[in-house]
C-alpha cells in the first residue's frame, strides 16, 4: 500500500505492476469467461438499445474498484457503471483525492455481439491531470500503458505515433451520428472533404490505441465521459500525439470542453482536424 508521504510517481514506480495485474485479473475473472457466452439475462439496456451493460461490466468494475482502492488508500474510483447507478459519483473527478477512472468493458456493444474489439480502461488522475493509464484488450491479450513523462508502451514496446503519411487521406474515427447533437453533426460534417477518410468509431479505447500506434491518424469525438477518454488521451500524448478541442485547447477530463474534439498522431494533424471541426 502507498505510504502517507509517497507521491503518485513513487506509487506508480512501486505498484505499477500490481495495477497491471489487477486489470488482467479483472478481465480473466469477470470478462473473458462471459465473452461469446452471455446469457440473455446477463445483458441489459441503460438509456436505450445502443447503450448496453452486461454482468461482465458490473462485476469487472466491482473487482477493479476493490483492488485499486486497496492499492492506493485515500483514492476514489469513478467507474462507468457506478456513475450510471449514482450520477453524483462523477463529481469525484473534481476533487483533490487521486481518482481511478474505470471503464470495465469499453465497447460493450462489440462484446455483446462476440466481436473482440473491446477493452478495459483504467486511468489514474490527480488534480484533473491524468498521470497514468492502462488499456487492456483481453481478447487479444494486449496491454498498452502510459505514465506521464515516461512514454507509452504496448506489451513493453515503446509506441511512437509519428507524422501522418504524406499523400494519403487522413484516417479519422468519428462519433456515430446516433450519439451527436445537430450542432455536433454539422461540425463532424466538416470531415467529409478531400484528403480525409472518416469512419464511425468502435471502442474508443482501441481507437486511441490505433492513433498511438500510428495505424490511424485521428479521432473526432463528441462526448465527454472521462472513462472513455482519460486512458487513451494520455496514451496518445505519450506516443507523441496531441489533443485539441474546437477552441484549440487540450481536452479536460473535468469537463467544460467545446465539442467535438480531436486526438491526433501529431500536432499538424490535430490542427487540421480541429480546423475542419470548427469550420461550420
Amino acid at each position: 500500500m502507498i505510504e502517507t508521504t509517497e507521491t503518485i510517481d513513487e506509487f506508480l514506480a512501486r505498484h505499477g505492476a500490481e495495477v497491471e495485474e489487477a486489470v488482467r485479473k479483472a478481465a480473466a475473472a469477470e470478462i473473458l469467461p462471459r465473452f461469446r457466452r452471455l446469457a440473455a439475462h446477463e445483458v441489459d439496456q441503460k438509456t436505450g438499445p445502443h447503450d448496453l451493460v452486461t454482468d461482465a461490466d458490473r462485476k469487472a468494475e466491482q473487482y477493479l474498484t476493490e483492488a485499486l482502492g486497496t492499492l492506493l488508500p485515500g483514492s476514489v474510483v469513478v467507474g462507468e457503471e457506478a456513475v450510471h447507478a449514482d450520477p453524483s459519483v462523477y463529481g469525484a473527478i473534481q476533487g483533490e483525492a487521486p481518482v481511478w477512472i474505470v471503464d470495465p468493458v469499453d465497447g460493450t456493444r462489440q462484446f455483446v455481439h462476440g466481436d473482440p474489439g473491446f477493452c478495459t480502461l483504467v486511468a489514474l488522475a490527480l488534480d484533473g491531470v491524468v498521470r497514468a493509464s492502462w488499456t487492456y484488450a483481453p481478447a487479444h491479450d494486449q496491454l498498452a500503458t502510459a505514465i506521464r513523462g515516461r512514454g507509452a508502451f504496448l506489451d513493453g514496446e515503446r509506441l511512437y505515433a509519428g507524422p501522418a503519411r504524406p499523400g494519403h487521406d487522413l484516417r479519422v474515427a468519428t462519433s456515430h451520428p446516433d450519439y451527436t447533437t445537430q450542432e455536433q453533426k454539422r461540425a463532424l460534417l466538416g470531415l467529409w472533404t478531400d484528403g480525409v477518410a472518416p469512419r464511425a468509431c468502435g471502442s474508443a479505447g482501441l481507437e486511441y490505441l490505433a492513433v498511438a500506434r500510428g495505424e490511424s491518424d485521428a479521432t473526432a469525438f463528441s462526448w465527454e465521459a472521462a472513462w472513455d477518454h482519460a486512458a487513451g488521451l494520455l496514451l496518445v500524448e505519450e506516443a507523441g500525439g496531441v489533443h485539441l478541442t474546437r477552441t484549440g485547447e487540450p481536452f479536460r477530463i473535468r469537463g467544460g470542453n467545446e465539442l467535438p474534439f480531436t486526438a491526433a498522431r501529431d500536432a499538424a494533424t490535430a490542427r487540421r482536424v480541429r480546423e475542419l471541426l470548427s469550420a461550420s
